[in-house]
């Protein structure tokens, strides 16, 4: 190996074959690694250097080193496990997780691109990727299984329940999970399948209050959120004390006999405002009917609510919401009609008597595909509303208006026709740019991600 000044030459023997490259292209992209070590003029003379290891991958490494980038036929030589070893080996992991990672999630551009399906009890009840950094929690049966930032399986935790149906990170690798067949807001720390605590919603001056499952899961700074149902219906929203896992206060408990009164199925925690948002929504023969309302934990006060029974003398009469999500980055609400499948949205700064405004876009979306019913999911992600109806996926995006240059929304299908036959679409999650689909009584959870060779467009 020849090194002068960093800008030489580096030979390396390699399991029998000789690379060349400058000691610069190793020593800038990782200068505390195996081989920014192996690169310097004391390491071994003038001989190349010997590595056992193999040939043909660190080809891909060193071409990782020389780009920033994997060539692109890696992925179909070698397996995503194989990179990720040699990249430990010679100490430039957190390189290659940059080139692996996908690009920013443009729902109008996204493809599927694999589906992740565990090894037992395949069909998921739960999912979450609030964790940002591209990972996944999938809940299913009463065991959930982690998968990594590059979608490896790294392990699977059985819990003492038999099913579970809701799931949050609520710190590091500590997961708060609740069953709709057991009572109870149960905590595990997923990184050594340790059980760590439970909570529950008891009130010894009340009988009705016992045996209380959880419907939502919220994380705050401040603690936990979780909706509780009892089986007389009585319901609330508790929030929780994170190191003492302790109820800190019970807000907004109501009876539960009608359809303004269950049980929150949906929370959203807004931290620029210090609001907690929750909804529920029935579904039956005649339509939807249901809530949003808006709590403040430090009074424990409703700031604001609406009710939408598919009544009233409104120009969306018998047309209530089938779901609501949050952009928290800027503090609107959105929700999606039954039966119209219009995109309602209000900005929660100036929320009044009837806030709404709704979507408008001359490009089809997928209410208009005639297979029945109305919206059943939607969910914010990065200034992107998806929303599903069928087994059809649609994103509005805020992109700027030609002339103008003015912030619009713009409805474009996600998925193609043949996607949208796959079956329902029962949840949706999105992080560290992957969007997340499960469909009902399908097995896995499909991963959708933006090409890298996809056209840049400017996304407000």
């Amino acid at each position: 190996m020849v090194v002068s000044d960093g800008g030489e030459r580096v030979k390396l023997n390699v399991g029998g074959e000789i690379f060349e490259t400058n000691a610069s292209t190793i020593q800038s992209s990782c200068p505390d690694s195996l081989l920014a070590a192996l690169s310097t003029p004391t390491s071994h003379g003038s001989n190349p250097v010997f590595i056992d290891r193999d040939p043909e991958i660190f080809a891909v490494i060193l071409n990782l080193l020389r780009t920033g980038r994997l060539p692109a036929n890696s992925s179909g030589v070698f397996s995503k496990q194989e990179l990720l070893d040699e990249a430990l080996y010679y100490g430039v992991e957190s390189l290659l997780r940059l080139a692996m990672l996908p690009p920013p999630l443009l729902g109008f551009d996204a493809s599927l691109v694999s589906t992740i399906v565990p090894a037992a009890d395949g069909v998921p009840s739960a999912l979450t990727a609030t964790a940002g950094d591209a990972s996944l929690w999938i809940a299913h049966g009463g065991q959930i299984s982690v998968y990594d930032w590059s979608l490896s399986h790294a392990g699977t935790v059985r819990t003492h329940l038999n099913d579970i149906t809701s799931i949050c990170r609520v710190w590091g690798e500590a997961a708060a999970i609740g069953s709709g067949s057991a009572s109870g807001l149960h905590f595990y720390d997923l990184s050594g399948g340790r059980y760590v605590g439970s909570t529950h919603w008891t009130d010894p001056e009340d009988p009705r209050i016992h045996k209380a499952r959880v419907a939502a899961v919220a994380d705050s700074n401040g603690g936990v959120f979780a909706s509780f149902d009892c089986l007389h219906r009585e319901n609330s929203v508790l929030q929780i004390d994170k190191s003492t896992l302790q109820v800190a206060a019970v807000i907004g408990q109501q009876s539960g006999n009608s359809a303004k009164t269950t049980v929150p199925e949906k929370l959203r925690w807004l931290p620029t405002n210090g609001l907690l948002v929750g909804s529920a929504v029935q579904r039956g023969v005649f339509g939807c009917s249901g809530y949003i309302r808006i709590w403040d934990p430090r009074s424990r006060n409703i700031v604001w609510e609406t009710s939408e029974p598919g009544s009233g003398r409104s120009t969306r009469f018998g047309d209530a919401l089938a779901d609501m999500d949050v952009d928290v980055e800027d503090s609107i609400l959105f929700k999606v009609c039954s039966k119209s499948g219009d995109l309602g949205m209000a900005d929660i700064r100036k929320l009044g008597e009837d806030p709404w405004v709704y979507m408008s876009d001359e490009n089809p979306g997928a209410w208009k595909a005639g297979d029945g019913g109305g919206y059943s999911v939607v969910h914010c992600y990065r200034k992107q509303v998806l929303a599903a109806r069928g087994g059809a996926l649609e994103v509005w995006s805020s992109v700027k208006e030609k002339t103008s240059g003015d912030p619009i929304r713009r409805r474009n299908f996600v998925d193609k026709e043949d996607d949208s036959k796959r079956g329902m679409i029962s949840k949706i999650e999105a992080g560290g740019d992957r969007l997340f689909v499960s469909r009902e009584f399908m097995e896995g959870v499909e991963v959708w991600e933006t090409s890298n060779f996809s056209g840049v467009i400017s996304v407000e």
